[in-house]
């Protein structure tokens, strides 16, 4: 389990100077809250049940297509559809985001079924759901 230190330190990851209280020690490393939290913090994009919710949640709701997304999912998608597919390592560079924020993106458009994985010769893009 993640424990607190108390003298001022640098996160592993981002290099921010943090106050004892607001880092937290994990074997040797010290993090920052933020990169601690996205390191430890992946969403699982084929879990049924998550799709099955997810598509409840949004029937109930009356949301289709993009609704209810954020404005980042709504950009996400729209740049896929406009391409006809990319890899996740061009959503992280075009948006700025890491590849683990990437990952929980793609995990929650494919919850929506909005999003899906195809296989190609030179690797794996996401498409969207509707695409064989």
């Amino acid at each position: 389990m993640a424990e607190e230190i108390t003298s001022p330190v640098a996160c592993a990851v981002c290099g921010r100077e943090l106050a004892g209280e607001d880092s937290i020690k994990e074997g040797d490393q010290v993090f920052c809250e933020d990169c601690y939290i996205e390191g430890h913090h992946k969403i699982q994009a084929c879990n049924p049940w998550a799709v099955r919710s997810k598509k409840i949640f949004r029937e109930e709701a009356g949301l289709e297509g993009t609704d209810g997304l954020t404005d980042l999912q709504k950009a996400i998608y729209e740049f896929i559809v406009s391409r006809g597919g990319v890899k996740k390592e061009e959503i992280a560079e075009k948006f700025g985001i890491s590849p683990r924020e990437t990952e929980n993106q793609f995990a929650l458009l494919r919850h929506c079924e909005l999003l899906k994985g195809q296989k190609r010769a030179d690797g794996v893009y996401l498409v969207p759901f509707g695409d064989k």
